[in-house]
This record gives structure tokens, C-alpha cells and sequence, in this order.
């Protein structure tokens, strides 16, 4: 898809891959609406000169009112963007920690599909991007909500594509290994400890730490060619083939890594 004159909505604009993707898309000459629960959104919009919306996108009243901010400001949403993502809880979490991380890193992105969906198969054009992450390829340790949802989003995005593909609807996921932002990080990266030191630790050792810049670049070109399965880590592909060609090899290597990571 060309991007030039479109309007975009990305949410987790912030900062992070969310700010960066927002940039890159005022670059090639895109109106973008950057949304955030983060009041910050103001600050990286006002950067771009671009209008920012404020809110919860985990809600159905919140994916409502950020399109109807979006089509206020910008006219027919032509991308969307659905970046906003949380960690969530260590190990198995608990009810509340479930509700929480499914709401952000999966339900967002099928509340923003059944508003933006209809309109776009009506007209025949209309692109979902979805950030998941190698996680949703593979799997994350130390973290089940999180591998679970990012399992979840890719494979929504894929019936997304197979049940709408031929009515003009695009859909792209983003699938990178570490990037240089808080989600891997943290607030307070001295404070993390525990399951969540081992899924850090996971996660920055299996591969280069990019920059959100970087992978931003990467999200461009695969838009402009119309790929499904952005990769800015290519090395997942590798990791994912051999996932599937012997998964029992893959699990017990996956176990094997794990105790490494813990100092067993």
C-alpha cells in the first residue's frame, strides 16, 4: 500500500515501536492519529504535528471513542495500527491478571476489527496491523498471559486475512524478538527479579536488541509490499522451522534454556 495521503491510527504511540511507527509514517507523508492511556501521547504527537488521542483501548468504549476521535480528526481511517501491548503477570498469573492482559494484547485488536472491518470490505481497502511478537511464534518464559494473547493476536490476524483477504483487506503482524523499549525493559530494570528477570533475560540473549526506529523501517517496507508476517529479527523464521519440524526436540530444548537462564 502506497502511504503517502493515507490516515493511520496507531495505538501505543507514546513511545517505544508505537512512537516510532508513527514517525516513520509522518515521513512518508501519512496523517497519523497517535493514541495512548499515557498522557505523554501529547508531548510525541505534538513532535510530528500530528493530533493524539488519550484513552483505554482495552475497552469497547474506548476503541468507540478513539475511531470517532480518529474520524474526527483525520477523516476515513485508512490503517490501523493495533500496538498497544502489555507483559502482564509472571507465571500464571490470576483472574484479574488474565482479564487484564487479554483485554490489552487481544480483545483491543478484535474490538478495532469488528468497527473498522465492515467500512473497509465495503469500499475495498483498509489495512489492520497488528503488533504481536516472536513470543506469538514461539513462546515466552517465564510470562503465560503474555505468550498466550501474542499466540492469540497472530492467529486473529491470519483469520482476519483468510476470511477478508479477497474483499481488499490487508493485514500485517509484527513479530520482532527484543527491541530497545519498556516492554522489554521495564520502569525500573534493577527491579525486575524473578520469573520476569528470566523472561528479560530470554528474550535479550536470543538475538541483537533493535531499536524501534529500526523496526519501524522494517514495518514500513513490509507495508508497502503487502506482507503478512513482519520479521525484523529473521531469525525467528529459523526458530520457528524448527519449532515445527520436531516440537517435542523444540520443547525440551525450550525446558534446557530455561534452567540455564535460572542458574540450574
Amino acid at each position: 500500500m502506497e502511504l503517502k495521503g493515507r490516515n493511520a491510527v496507531v495505538t501505543g504511540a507514546a513511545g517505544g515501536i508505537g512512537a516510532a511507527i508513527a514517525a516513520a509514517l509522518h515521513e512518508r507523508g501519512a496523517r497519523v492519529l497517535l493514541a495512548d492511556l499515557a498522557e505523554e501521547v501529547a508531548d510525541t504527537a505534538a513532535t510530528l504535528g500530528q493530533p493524539h488521542w488519550t484513552g483505554d483501548v482495552s475497552s469497547a468504549e474506548g476503541v468507540t471513542g478513539l475511531l470517532a476521535a480518529a474520524e474526527g480528526e483525520l477523516g476515513q481511517v485508512d490503517l490501523y495500527f493495533a500496538n498497544a501491548g502489555i507483559t502482564g503477570a509472571t507465571g500464571l498469573g490470576g483472574e484479574d491478571d488474565w482479564d487484564r492482559v487479554i483485554d490489552v494484547n487481544l480483545r483491543a485488536h478484535i474490538r478495532a476489527a469488528e468497527r473498522l472491518v465492515p467500512e473497509w470490505t465495503r469500499r475495498g481497502e483498509g489495512y489492520f496491523i497488528a503488533t504481536a511478537s516472536a513470543a506469538g511464534l514461539l513462546t515466552q518464559i517465564g510470562q503465560a498471559g503474555y505468550s498466550v494473547t501474542k499466540h492469540a493476536a497472530l492467529a486473529f490476524a491470519e483469520w482476519l486475512s483468510v476470511t477478508y483477504g479477497d474483499e481488499g483487506l490487508r493485514v500485517s503482524v509484527l513479530a520482532p524478538m527484543g527491541v530497545n523499549t519498556k516492554i522489554l525493559w521495564g520502569e525500573d530494570p534493577k527491579a525486575i527479579t524473578g520469573d520476569a528477570l528470566t523472561g528479560q533475560r530470554a528474550v535479550a540473549e536470543a538475538g541483537n536488541v533493535l531499536e524501534p526506529a529500526d523496526v519501524a523501517t522494517t514495518v514500513m517496507a513490509a507495508i508497502e509490499a503487502e506482507t503478512f508476517l513482519i520479521l525484523p529479527h529473521p531469525e525467528v523464521l529459523d526458530m520457528y522451522r524448527m519449532k515445527g519440524s520436531d516440537y517435542d526436540r523444540w520443547l525440551r530444548g525450550m525446558r534446557r534454556y530455561q534452567a540455564k537462564l535460572q542458574g540450574h
